[in-house]
């Protein structure tokens, strides 16, 4: 039988596989350590305008290295593959520990919160917010010990950043303010997520758990939920202080480690001092300009979103001034309305479907077009609208929506509404670039 292998790792069977990329067995050939070893199809990667989202995950990760915290080795790359080097975890999901057992004791929900608290609190040391905490994305290793995974939701903002405005993560675990869309405290939003894992890990099951979106949200908004009677008063007392739906008032990790009910058989994590974070191989792996022309040669460009031309632009616009795809009066806003953006088309949509779920609406993607549907206005009549995202420059998307079903002017107020809660992704010119631009056109017409 042929061994593959890829540099000092012999890779075997697969223990994963998922979207994207598939995660094999492997082991170290120097040292006979097993690791995860996640394949990913470089071509796929350029296709889906993957790229930075998947390089700022892999470099979250490296610069993170906690015991509570996926380990990531090093990322390697053939001219078609990119090999990421992973931690090998034996447990599975805490998410289904609790499937399969139900709600665990009050011991041994401690243990696992006192790890939890750890890892967040080292990933905020480093300026990471996870933004996605659920036991989903918490494993266990062979020890039973917990480790936070996914960072792909995360965020690491620039220097003298203090808020957040990507509206992202896990409705049920979501913090009041995530939703608010007038940003928020990463770390602060992170605190509320790891008081729902608790709750769930006592409970087995969530404290906001509605069917109907807008009740749900309502509930996480006034935190209007109870906790058990078998759940000890100091564990009931240290819920109620996570989930305090005002930010300014909520427990701070530090306050919480401080709380007697978590010092309880607590034993700190030893902390080694890790080497010094090197990420050349990530920008080795992600920057390599020869290969994404083979790849753009390849085809790569034929799972982005559509490309729309000059003509296409003067069909849309009326004229080839932008300020008209998202400065429409009410009478073109009725059937079809437009904004434009300069985030990455994954996360445009992420956000448009969070904010859609948020109002009441169901949402359904495909590739990049999005349809939100639901009863609208007198809840009797049905209403659907049609999102889809077009690249007009190589920096920017138009989002294009239609109204499929329903009324005119309800789609009016679902579009301003729906537009407000976007301020985080819309792109809208500067007041004094758009006089200049008009004034040069004016010339110009002059000249003309």
């Amino acid at each position: 039988m042929v061994v593959r292998k890829v540099g000092k790792y012999e890779i075997g069977r697969t223990i994963g596989e998922g979207t994207f990329a598939k995660v094999k067995f492997a082991q170290n050939t120097e040292t006979g350590e097993s690791v995860a070893m996640k394949i990913m199809d470089r071509s796929t990667i350029v296709k889906r305008k993957m790229a930075d989202q998947i390089k700022r995950e892999i470099s979250i990760m490296k610069l993170v290295r906690h015991p509570y915290v996926v380990r990531l080795y090093e990322v390697l790359a053939s001219r078609t593959k990119i090999y990421i080097i992973l931690e090998y975890i034996t447990g599975g999901e805490l998410f289904d520990k609790i499937v399969r057992h139900g709600r665990l004791t009050e011991a041994e929900a401690r243990k696992y919160f006192q790890q939890l608290i750890d890892g967040v609190d080292y990933c905020h040391s480093k300026g990471v917010f996870h933004r996605d905490l659920k036991p989903e994305n918490l494993l266990l290793d062979s020890q039973g010990n917990l480790k936070i995974s996914d960072f792909g939701l995360s965020a690491l903002p620039d220097q003298g950043v203090t808020l957040l405005k990507t509206t992202c993560g896990t409705p049920n675990y979501v913090a009041p303010e995530v939703l608010s869309h007038k940003g928020y405290n990463g770390a602060v939003a992170d605190v509320w997520s790891c008081g729902i894992i608790l709750y769930v890990l006592m409970a087995g099951y969530l404290p906001f758990d509605e069917l109907d979106l807008p009740t749900l949200y309502s509930k996480i908004d006034t935190a209007d939920f109870s906790c058990p009677s078998y759940f000890p008063l100091a564990a009931k007392s240290l819920i109620h202080r996570i989930l305090d739906p005002n930010p300014e008032t909520r427990i701070t990790i530090s306050e919480i480690r401080n709380n007697d009910w978590f010092k309880k058989d607590y034993d700190p994590v030893q902390l080694v001092d890790y080497e010094h974070v090197n990420l050349d191989d990530v920008y080795a792996a992600f920057d390599d300009p020869e290969e994404q022309k083979d790849d753009e040669q390849d085809g790569a460009r034929d799972m982005s979103p559509l490309t729309l031309n000059a003509f296409d632009l003067i069909i849309l616009s009326q004229g080839l001034n932008l300020a008209t795809l998202f400065d429409r009066g009410k009478e073109s806003m009725k059937h079809q309305t437009r904004f434009i953006t300069h985030k990455p088309a994954n996360v445009v949509l992420s956000s448009m479907e969070v904010v859609a779920q948020s109002m009441g609406f169901k949402t359904h993607i495909r590739n990049y077009k999005m349809r939100v549907e639901g009863l609208y206005g007198n809840k009797t009549s049905r209403f659907s609208v049609i999102l889809e995202v077009f690249k007009v420059a190589p920096t920017f998307l138009m989002v294009d929506i239609q109204n499929a079903s329903g009324d005119a002017d309800e789609y009016l107020t679902f579009y301003k509404t729906f537009y407000g809660k976007l301020d985080d992704i819309i792109w809208k010119p500067p007041p004094e670039e758009s006089a200049r631009n008009r004034t040069t056109k004016a010339k110009s017409r002059r000249r003309c």
